[in-house]
């Protein structure tokens, strides 16, 4: 047993920051480590629930409990053990997830969750510190051969699930660098790039194949991976953004959240831009109130912008739970990320009825709104009348969402994307097309980087049991965690 009263005696630590100031000279990630002491005090602030809701607030269904005591006893070897059980990479989840798993906590009936994220995040830097995370060679070869598409967290997941029960698997990435996401949708100052190199040399050591600038549906064809290959993975993301189709929406100066996302990260790796998109020195609008447009936000600092405006269309959010969230069910509450404490102004219940400009866009023309519940329940919006203005902007970055996956890499009948614009999977990750199998955000939407990797490992699971008849790999099929 921990320390009994340890949840009473010890307040919960955050994660120190580095100055603001400082962060915003540089591209390097923002939070920084406990101390070993620190860390081993809030692990003893678990309480070994007797039901840990943690569990289900994870999609992956991390033994927290299990690590956090093993961390309070110094037995950091295990604990690396007990993560790795459930998750291939604890890194990227210890550094880019919201922790439905502290939401879930016991202690958070009191806003005093305990700092699983973090617990994790230092568990498995620690492992790779002392050389504990080594690659894990088959000992036999099935003799299959499986093709990931895509090489974000949901495809490297099933990628090493299967090339670790002896399958050959080689991951067809379109872009010149793996990662998918985590390499260009989300900036360094969250995830530093090398955390991907050096997982990506683990896996090439266990025997997986990689190939960049392979686009499927482009370079080379679906059918043609498919008569390479014994079956194939489709983990090709929901990167199609979703469009604001206002007058004037096609005018200079308007970009996708991505691809200025995309076009930075390129930069801190060192690549030469002709024109890269900048918000150095200018009036800058996001639209979009999710992690896409605060990752637009904290990246328009960085650049140096003159000022930048950060507009919601829906109301602002209650700040702790209502009677409508109760615990543990993750609450839709108001959060803030380092980006918001960095600057910009915030703005809520405003929409944009266009955009004007000669050569490119340089007003922005908006309204307020007000909603309000309809009998049946849902929020309908309206315009205030005499709320409209007009802003001057020089750059306006659109962070509104995505409708699903590109249509290159799935161009066939069969692979029809639905009205919500994902592909069609039976129960089982299983497409329509014989031994082609989807997951990630192309089969759910976009979506938490924990429930990629959970639907990378449960196909491969489907992919190993496809090919051979049965299957050694774990499996959480309990797809509803709270």
């Amino acid at each position: 047993m921990k320390r009994t009263t340890a949840f009473i005696d010890i307040p919960r630590y955050e994660p120190p920051k580095r100055a603001v100031d400082e962060r915003l000279r540089d591209w390097r990630e923002v939070e920084g480590d406990l101390s070993p002491a620190a860390l081993g005090e809030q692990a003893a602030r678990c309480m070994d629930c007797g039901l840990p809701f943690c569990h289900k607030g994870c999609p992956l269904g991390n033994y927290i409990p299990d690590w956090n005591d093993l961390v309070y006893r110094e037995n950091w070897r295990e604990a690396i053990e007990r993560l790795h059980a459930t998750n291939n990479f604890p890194e990227f989840t210890g550094r880019t997830c919201p922790a439905p798993c502290e939401e879930a906590c016991v202690l958070n009936l009191h806003g005093e969750p305990v700092t699983i994220k973090q617990i994790e995040k230092q568990i498995v830097d620690r492992a790779w510190a002392e050389g504990w995370v080594v690659p894990q060679v088959p000992a036999v070869s099935t003799g299959k051969r499986v093709a990931v598409v895509g090489s974000g967290p949901a495809g490297l997941a099933a990628a090493q699930q299967l090339a670790r029960v002896g399958h050959e698997v080689c991951v067809l990435e379109r872009d010149d660098r793996l990662g998918g996401l985590l390499r260009y949708g989300i900036p360094d100052f969250k995830l530093e790039k090398w955390t991907i190199d050096r997982r990506i040399e683990q896996m090439a050591a266990e025997g997986i194949k990689f190939a960049t600038g392979i686009d499927v549906g482009a370079t080379v064809s679906l059918s043609e991976v498919r008569e390479r290959f014994d079956a194939c993975v489709l983990a090709i993301g929901a990167q199609h953004p979703r469009a604001l189709t206002v007058p004037g929406h096609d005018l200079p100066g308007i970009h996708y959240a991505m691809d200025y996302l995309a076009q930075q990260n390129k930069l801190v790796a060192g690549d030469h831009l002709a024109n890269p998109i900048s918000a150095a020195g200018k009036r800058v609008v996001i639209l979009g109130g999710g992690d896409t447009g605060a990752d637009c936000l904290g990246t328009a600092h960085r650049q140096g912008a003159r000022e930048v405006h950060h507009f919601h269309y829906k109301p602002a959010p209650p700040s702790e739970r209502t009677v409508d969230m109760p615990w543990p069910w993750w609450p839709m509450i108001l959060r803030e990320t380092s980006s918001h404490e960095e600057g910009g102004q915030r703005e809520w219940s405003v929409i944009t009825k266009a955009f004007s400009g000669a050569e490119r866009v340089t007003k922005m023309h908006c309204v307020k709104v007000d909603w309000e519940a309809t009998e049946a329940g849902r929020l309908s919006m309206k315009e205030v009348p005499g709320t409209e203005f007009d802003l001057d902007v020089d750059l306006v970055l659109l962070a509104i969402g995505f409708d699903g996956p590109e249509a290159d890499a799935i161009a066939t009948p069969e692979l029809s994307t639905g009205g919500d614009g994902t592909l069609p999977t039976d129960a089982d990750f299983h497409t329509p097309l014989p031994g082609v199998f989807a997951c990630g955000d192309a089969t759910r939407g976009a979506s938490l980087v924990v429930w990629a990797i959970w639907e990378g490992r449960e196909t491969a699971r489907q992919v190993d049991i496809y090919l051979t008849g049965s299957s050694s790999l774990p499996t959480l099929p309990n797809r509803h965690p709270i």
